[in-house]
């Protein structure tokens, strides 16, 4: 099992990010760009897991401006 914390920064609001693409992922024309966004984004976090992580495959908690999640793996 692999666990990821996606942290936030000045730029980038890290909660809000993943409930807008995980919203956007609903849409399969949309799942491709979002996916792309997510993972040029957090490129420590393999394209695999952050696909897990928008089909809502697995959960994901948020931790003050933290997204905490874990995958298999």
């Amino acid at each position: 099992m692999a666990t990821y914390r996606l942290g936030s920064s000045s730029a980038v609001h890290t909660p809000g990010i993943i409930a807008w693409a995980i919203n956007g992922y609903h849409f399969e024309r949309d799942r491709e760009q979002l996916l792309t966004i997510v993972s040029s984004t957090f490129t420590q976090v393999p394209v695999e897991a952050i696909e897990q992580l928008l089909s809502k495959a697995v959960p994901y908690t948020v931790e003050g401006e933290t997204v905490v999640f874990t995958v298999e793996g």
